[in-house]
């Protein structure tokens, strides 16, 4: 009965927009603008009736392009929508940027595979145990890790529903919180670098993918701190909703000979090693043993003094001055020269820059040749704005000599900037870093006064899942953000170290990369359908002049950038309820965007409120599809209501979140203004 409710929903939705279409169109005097609008309506009608996405805006495309080109010349109206077709697809499969979807499609089902997200989620409830509750924000935490490096929503919500419902429906956490914990974590993949959705926003904006990526890091840490706030809260006030963590299931084995030294020594790490390292009487336990556990337990220190160190390096280096500081010298010394020349001493350097020019010497037979900064070599070219400082008359006397002093001379000119690095010092270290050094060094004190051997284990749990999954991401984000690497180099560099965890894990077997290959073709394949669909569909839209008639009504309007964005987000988030992101990006965007050049909104941090806006779009009933794929591995006594009653306060969060990101942009646009000087 329930599903009966939704899909009368669904149907209500479809009927208002027929309804809206039919009252509205002027059927006696329909134009090809109105044709457009009409075909907009028809796709979005045609999708919620579960119509192919693609191939529907393919079809329609077709159809209504020619019926544009039909208009025109009906003779060539079947050629010209082929070549349309054609020519739409072979633009779309010509864009590099798309070859960074499978190669992140096929990283992520790897890492799924590995069996590291069992582990991952097991050593981060044991870590957070004492915080209220640990359950729901390890699973938040894990499934921010999951997504970053998978960005299959699909993928995180099943695993997920898998691992995280039925702990934490067995610790006695509500229904409707648990789930609406892995639903919207697992959303957080089309926000989080690297996104497929990122990168199909930039493709179809014309947005750079790196500032895409870089500009989505804060908005995405945000938004998952909103959500681990929020569960925090309800768990500190409505305790019955989220129970602590049992002490049973918190419990630990340690090894033998940790647990001798735990008994005889200290139940701390460093002094109970440290008292073991004493020859005979060291409880039988080698001294290997004990150095590794000493070097496990010292990783953090380590880590800690390398932070410290490039932190050191970066604040201390000499300022970037020598390039100018050179230029200056050198055109100071080619002012004396200048004004050697005209005080007479003309003799010896004239001579001299006859000589070894030889081919430039045509130039000294030609003063004005000077005046006319367009004739002179590049190299002389370089010196005029430091000549241009010196008396005109200094150089107007003797251009002949100038000129050759200039060519001359090319090592007495490159000795000062060649000098600069002996000279340069580092700077004076800043009080920020001695302020960083000492809270650096109270925690390290704090967190060894507490580093007992049962989070020594904890730690390694850490070290077998958390980190190797944190150094993958964090070195394809930061090859991309930095530079060091396109997208899709960074994509492959990714591919290869989802191969090496798997094989670290032992999972790397002919039947996990057959599947995940498959997997990979599959969903790039329909990503690359979306593509051409919304390409041919869009073309048709522009020439039926539906853009046109948009744009037409939207400045009509005589709106403030403030108001276009805010109707241009609801409309999304609208939009959100009966759609998907896919059909979202490929059918809307390209009616937005061009609107956006006339506001003075940049596209980037119009797509960075676009990308937090479409996390509704999997929370939204009713097509809420994390809502179905968490249902599809719950048990049975968990109803789809349940799912969506618990997915909406955290609906709330995401649109507070698109406000706060609104009122401070530079949460999005800090990184990629100091990264790229946007």
């Amino acid at each position: 009965m329930k599903i009966r409710k939704e899909l009368w929903f669904g149907f209500s939705l479809m009927a208002a927009i027929l309804l809206v279409t039919v009252i509205f169109m002027p059927w006696a005097n329909m134009t090809n603008g109105h044709i457009g609008l009409l075909m907009l309506s028809l796709v979005v009608v045609a999708i919620m009736l579960g119509f192919p996405t693609a191939f529907t805006l393919m079809g329609m495309g077709v159809f209504f392009a020619w019926l544009a080109y039909r208009s025109g010349n009906p003779d060539l109206a079947v050629r010209q929508t082929l070549d349309l077709m054609v020519q739409r697809a072979y633009s779309v499969m010509s864009n590099d940027v798309l070859i960074s979807i499978p190669l992140f499609v096929f990283m992520g089902y790897l890492v799924e595979r590995a069996n590291l997200i069992a582990k991952l989620f097991r050593s981060l409830e044991l870590a957070l145990a004492r915080l209220p509750g640990a359950l729901a924000v390890a699973t938040l935490v894990t499934c921010a890790i999951f997504a970053t490096a998978t960005g299959i929503v699909g993928a995180v919500v099943t695993l997920m529903g898998l691992l995280a419902f039925p702990a934490m429906l067995k610790s006695g956490y509500d229904i409707r919180l648990s789930a609406g914990v892995i639903t919207a974590g697992g959303c957080l993949g089309i926000l989080i670098p690297p996104s497929v959705m990122l990168i199909v926003y930039g493709a179809t904006a014309g947005v750079s993918v790196v500032q895409l990526y870089a500009g989505a890091f804060f908005p995405g840490i945000m938004l998952a701190g909103l959500y681990i706030g929020y569960v925090i809260v309800i768990a500190k006030l409505k305790p019955e909703m989220a129970p602590p963590l049992p002490m049973e299931e918190r419990h630990i084995d340690l090894p033998p000979a940790n647990e001798k030294i735990r008994d005889a020594i200290s139940h701390r790490v460093l002094p109970g090693l440290i008292g073991a390292f004493k020859g005979s009487r060291n409880l039988g336990i080698s001294s290997g043993v004990i150095a590794k556990q000493g070097f496990i337990a010292l990783l953090p220190a380590l880590a800690l003094v390398v932070f410290l160190g490039f932190t050191w390096h970066l604040a201390t280096k000499p300022a970037a001055t020598a390039e100018t500081a050179g230029l200056m010298e050198m055109g100071g010394e080619i002012g004396a020269e200048s004004a050697e020349s005209a005080s007479g001493g003309l003799d010896e350097p004239k001579e001299e820059g006859l000589a070894e020019p030889g081919a430039e010497g045509g130039d000294l037979e030609e003063p004005p040749a000077d005046e006319d900064g367009v004739k002179e070599p590049p190299a002389d070219g370089a010196q005029e704005p430091p000549v241009a400082k010196e008396p005109p008359g200094a150089v107007r006397e003797a251009p002949a000599a100038n000129a050759a002093a200039v060519t001359a001379q090319p090592a007495a000119t490159a000795v000062p900037p060649a000098s600069t690095p002996e000279v340069a010092e580092r700077q004076p270290i800043p009080t920020w870093y001695w302020i960083v050094l000492g809270i650096s060094v109270a925690s390290a004190v704090g967190f060894y006064a507490i580093f007992t051997f049962v989070r020594l284990e904890v730690f390694k749990m850490l070290l077998g899942s958390f980190f190797p999954l944190a150094l993958l991401i964090l070195g394809v984000l930061g090859s991309i953000v930095f530079g060091f690497a396109t997208p899709t180099e960074a994509a492959a560099i990714g591919s290869f170290g989802g191969f090496v965890l798997a094989a670290a894990y032992k999972q790397l077997n002919f039947p996990v990369i057959k599947e995940s290959v498959f997997l990979t073709a599959k969903t790039s394949a329909m990503v690359c359908w979306l593509f051409v669909g919304s390409s041919i569909f869009s073309a048709a839209f522009a020439l039926l002049g539906g853009q046109d008639l948009v744009e037409k009504w939207v400045l009509s309007l005589d709106m403030t950038p403030m108001q276009f964005m805010l109707l241009a987000q609801f409309i999304i988030f609208i939009l959100g309820w009966p759609l998907e992101w896919t059909e979202i990006i490929v059918i809307f965007m390209p009616i937005f965007i061009p609107l956006l050049a006339h506001f003075h909104i940049d596209p980037l941090f119009f797509g960075l409120l676009v990308a937090l806006n479409l996390q509704t779009a999997f929370l939204s009933p009713p097509v809420a599809m994390a809502a179905f794929y968490l249902k599809g591995v719950s048990p049975p006594h968990v109803a789809l209501s349940q799912i969506f009653a618990g997915m909406m306060p955290f609906m709330g969060i995401q649109v507070f979140a698109l406000a706060i990101l609104y009122i401070f942009p530079d949460i999005g646009m800090w990184l990629p203004r100091v990264l790229y000087g946007n």
